[in-house]
């Protein structure tokens, strides 16, 4: 199942500290298959992101079903890397 990974659109922005990459990363070396697509900067510009997952922030991850994951990007990183972000697609459509 192929992944939509919701980021800021400072895709060029590739260190360990950044939560776009961190988690961008997270699923390059997992082997899962994404399409990052990057949003606005501006948080007020947002208004997809709040809908689907209640939150102005990034990043978050869209599932082929049209559900939406958005955690803190440490959380993130680890349910990636413990295999188990596709529990998160069938789980709820917005996470917090």
């Amino acid at each position: 199942m192929a992944v939509t990974l919701h980021r800021c659109s400072n895709m060029w922005v590739k260190v360990s500290g950044h939560p776009c990459w961190r988690v961008e990363k997270a699923l390059k070396d997992m082997g899962i298959e994404y399409t990052a697509v990057g949003g606005p900067l501006r948080r007020s510009k947002r208004d997809e992101m709040e809908a689907h997952t209640g939150q102005r922030q990034y990043p978050a991850i869209e599932f082929e079903d049209g559900t939406w994951y958005r955690e803190d990007s440490h959380a993130m990183e680890q349910t990636i890397r413990a295999g188990k972000l596709m529990e998160r697609a069938s789980s709820s459509s917005a996470t917090s």
